[in-house]
């Protein structure tokens, strides 16, 4: 064990920082930015798996890491859609979440706001074409904004987030 401990010493710290990305991002609709406006203190999201292989769902728990903080920016993770203003959608639409994906839109009060995270959200990514996938959330849905990238990187959804609760185009 000393001698683990004494390497890491010796090396000292190894990780650098995250690359940023150039990805374009979509603006948000003029409708998706007037019904961000009662929500400019606070924005309860929700989020939404609809089939994804769980690299945009990891990178939704790192933004409640201290790295990214997201409470800090007015963003809480709401446990209902019930007490959700905007839906975090990730993943393409497969057959058995279907009937959920329009469930829980249904359960979250107006003005809501859907996001589409990630490229499978947006466009099926990988599993376009896949016997399972019955299309984007956009098919099933409205979307208000969505945030490309396979998957996204916590820094660009904490933008877009920000923005968004902002009142801004993200």
């Amino acid at each position: 064990m000393f001698r683990i401990l004494k390497k890491s010493l010796k090396t000292g710290v190894v990780t650098g920082q995250h690359p940023k990305a150039d990805a374009p991002r979509e603006p948000a609709s003029p409708e998706a930015v007037q019904k961000t406006k009662p929500f400019t203190r606070s924005l309860a999201i929700r989020e939404v798996d609809t089939g994804s292989c769980n690299a945009c769902e990891m990178e939704m728990n790192a933004l409640a890491n201290p790295v990214y903080d997201v409470e800090r920016f007015g963003v809480h993770i709401a446990a209902s859609p019930r007490h959700a203003d905007a839906l975090v959608v990730t993943g393409p639409v497969t057959v058995n979440m279907t009937r959920a994906l329009k469930d829980v839109y249904e359960q979250t009060p107006d003005p809501k706001i859907v996001i589409a995270l990630g490229d499978c959200a947006i466009n099926c990514g990988m599993f376009k074409g896949s016997y399972a996938v019955t299309g984007p959330v956009e098919r099933h849905v409205p979307v208000d904004v969505r945030i490309p990238g396979c998957p996204p990187r916590p820094a660009e959804i904490l933008k877009a987030l920000a923005e968004l609760r902002e009142g801004k185009k993200p």
